[in-house]
């Protein structure tokens, strides 16, 4: 049984490749074929497929620190490995007929997907017809099937849940609309269904997921009676943790040969303040890194034990998350200020570091100011509700 060091291990020896495909990476906006097929070689696409199709089945813990891993050689890279395995997870929540039609067929499928419900549906005879457009559907380039967010209607026309629904990527169309600043390698491009017909054994309700009532016949496996939001929130901060790390060593090792403009330092590492801001910086990483690992044994334990982490809980976590984030992004604020104006030479891994930070630390599940309000109402007993996603 491969285990949790194995997989990290495998992604480590993967960094020198993940770094010299960084660059055609950004600027072909997708993670070349090669690399994606060094990934799945690895078996690192298939960390939450369940071990009946030959997955691995692992746990938060692990997608968490195999996400962080590959982050240090390139976050594009990694944010498309965390995606496939997050929907891959999501997928084992389904009915095992669904599976089935996933998994069963190609145990190597990867999932991609958009849980936000910008569709419309109309209810027909074993199922739905779907029509929509999905922004932003991270690996879009890579993956076999998408779990989609749909409202779900009944004959009369009526919303009567929120709903993911299961769909080829043979039935969806791709549009290519990812311009931008940071992560560009993540092929984050539009899907679009027209009239496809999705089976009612290939549709999940939101809410109920939301509270642990998941479909899946197989309640026996572990990873798969993981809190719903949970995971899907802190999955967010595994590249975001790498990415901090990466920073670290890049700005570290050049300081003992990087002078202080225009001051007497002959080098960086002999200055105070230098010193200081590293050591703040390497504290703030680690702070994130703790947060993180432990959201993850919370998640992890939990479903150990065949438990449901009430909503205080999972508020938690979500801040956790956040807290998370938050602390790595001003952590690579610093370090790319010691590092100083050569940050930002195209040549520079460090500006990339810095766009794809800031991008991924804006997605809305991660948003720090939205999870701190949700933890602090949580702690204070106040019952406003701001987002169902906790």
């Amino acid at each position: 049984m491969t285990t949790h060091e194995d997989h990290v291990a495998r992604a480590a020896a993967l960094r020198p490749l993940l770094r010299e495909h960084a660059a055609i990476t950004e600027t072909d906006r997708r993670v070349p074929d090669q690399v994606i097929d060094a990934i799945a070689d690895a078996d690192l696409f298939k960390l939450a497929t369940p071990r009946r199709y030959g997955g691995h089945q692992t746990s938060m813990r692990t997608m968490l620190d195999v996400s962080a891993t590959l982050a240090e050689g390139d976050g594009s890279i990694s944010w498309v490995v965390t995606l496939v395995n997050v929907c891959n997870w999501l997928t084992s929540l389904f009915p095992a007929k669904a599976q089935d039609d996933v998994f069963g067929a190609n145990p190597d499928a990867r999932v991609t997907g958009v849980l936000s419900p910008t569709s419309t549906t109309t209810k027909v005879d074993g199922g739905w017809q779907v029509s929509g457009r999905w922004y932003y559907n991270s690996g879009s380039s890579h993956s076999d099937w998408a779990v989609l967010g749909v409202p779900l209607t009944d004959e009369t026309g009526a919303v009567v849940d929120q709903g993911l629904a299961l769909a080829p990527r043979a039935d969806l169309t791709l549009e290519d609309t990812w311009f931008v600043a940071g992560m560009k390698g993540t092929a984050s491009n539009c899907l679009i269904a027209e009239d496809i017909f999705v089976p009612e054994h290939r549709v999940m309700s939101v809410p109920a997921a939301i509270e642990g009532r998941y479909p899946t016949e197989h309640t026996d496996e572990v990873l798969s009676r993981s809190a719903f939001v949970p995971v899907l929130a802190l999955v967010l901060a595994g590249p975001q943790l790498g990415l901090g790390r990466a920073a670290l060593e890049y700005v570290t090792e050049k300081t003992a040969r990087k002078p202080i403009s225009y001051t007497f330092y002959e080098t960086q590492a002999e200055s105070v303040a230098v010193q200081m801001q590293i050591a703040e910086a390497a504290l703030r990483i680690d702070t994130a890194t703790l947060h993180a690992r432990r959201a993850a044994a919370e998640i992890d334990q939990a479903a150990q034990e065949g438990t449901y982490l009430d909503f205080a809980r999972r508020a938690r976590v979500r801040a956790d998350t956040g807290w998370a984030i938050q602390n790595v992004l001003e952590a690579i604020n610093t370090l790319v200020s010691v590092h100083g104006a050569g940050s930002f030479a195209e040549v520079n891994p460090l500006q990339r570091i810095w766009r794809d930070a800031n991008t991924a630390g804006r997605h809305a599940v991660a948003a720090p100011t939205v999870a701190f309000e949700v933890y602090g109402k949580a702690l204070l007993g106040v019952d406003e509700k701001i987002t169902p996603l906790v």
